[in-house]
């Protein structure tokens, strides 16, 4: 890869934790995020990582566990102070952050109003959803009037795996973060898919992570809903359709594993670098840009792609 791209990756999965957002958790009772306590950081953490590994921008976004946490009011408050952090951000750093709105879902009209601030007033650079708010996965049809602004407007959605409210099921000692989350992800993209959903927004472009969770692996069993009645009325253009247009970022993905079934679904020029960080450490990013970089399945152009143009593309004004 020509030098000068090896130092202008862009990141489309980076995560901020400001103070004020950990301590509002913290006073609420929560304290972490799929299983694991909310990491140390600031914004120099972040410049130093991606200044170390060739990352000429960012785009950053509040994570799981979100901003929600039962009353709305507050949820609000939250949304809003986090997005004029983050549009502070991109300012106090020009050419190194884009940035992400959280939004107060299930709060349908706070997350309309937030929507309308962040991307008219803030001017960030889409949303970010969880794969579920209170007790629905994205794709309910309380959600509608939201998916419909957002087809409206073109917007990047970035779905991010988030543990739904507890529900009786067998113990194990595994963390939710380190599986759960993928399968989340699959989840509210099917419900998505078989709402209709996907359907009748076609201008809404959707940002998954983790190599879009299992969803490359179980696409043929997903392709079953074609023929299952009261599913397949909501996907005329057939399952593959709507998933190949999507886009798919590289955290904690970037294994020959998941990188050739993810080839098989879509091209190279829906997949995009991603590091996850803080949630994933500095060892992740490094793993992951070795892994993409010695990986037999892309072309020089191929990385290029990957590593800057696709989200030069899909974030315009990030750079």
């Amino acid at each position: 890869m020509k030098n000068d791209l090896r130092e202008r990756k862009i990141d489309v999965h980076h995560h901020i934790l400001p103070h004020f957002y950990v301590d509002a958790l913290e006073e609420m009772g929560v304290e972490e995020a799929g299983g694991r306590a909310f990491p140390p950081w600031t914004p120099q953490d972040s410049i130093s990582l991606m200044d170390k590994y060739g990352i000429k921008a960012a785009v950053t976004s509040i994570s799981a566990p979100g901003i929600y946490f039962g009353d709305p009011k507050k949820a609000r408050v939250l949304a809003r102070r986090c997005n004029e952090y983050s549009a502070n951000l991109k300012r106090d750093y020009p050419g190194r952050f884009g940035a992400l709105a959280v939004l107060p879902l299930p709060d349908v009209e706070g997350s309309l109003r937030e929507v309308e601030f962040s991307l008219d007033s803030l001017r960030l650079d889409g949303v970010i959803l969880l794969t579920s708010a209170g007790e629905r996965y994205l794709g309910d049809s309380d959600f509608d009037e939201l998916f419909a602004e957002l087809d409206r407007r073109d917007a990047v959605v970035f779905i991010h795996p988030h543990m739904p409210p507890k529900v009786k099921r067998p113990r194990h000692v595994l963390p939710g973060s380190l599986l759960e989350f993928v399968f989340e992800t699959t989840l509210a993209v099917s419900n998505l898919l078989f709402s209709g959903t996907l359907e009748r927004c076609p201008h809404i472009r959707f940002l998954l992570p983790h190599a879009g969770g299992t969803l490359p692996y179980v696409t043929l069993r997903l392709c079953l809903g074609q023929f299952w009645p009261g599913l397949q009325e909501n996907i005329p253009q057939g399952v593959i359709a709507y998933l190949k247009r999507m886009y798919y970022d590289t955290a904690l993905s970037s294994s020959p594993f998941a990188l050739r079934s993810l080839q098989e679904l879509v091209e190279d020029t829906q997949i995009l670098f991603a590091t996850d960080y803080p949630f994933a450490p500095e060892l992740a990013t490094m793993a992951t840009i070795g892994g993409l970089e010695s990986y037999d399945g892309f072309e020089e152009d191929s990385l290029e792609r990957v590593f800057y143009r696709n989200a030069a593309l899909l974030f315009p004004r990030v750079l």
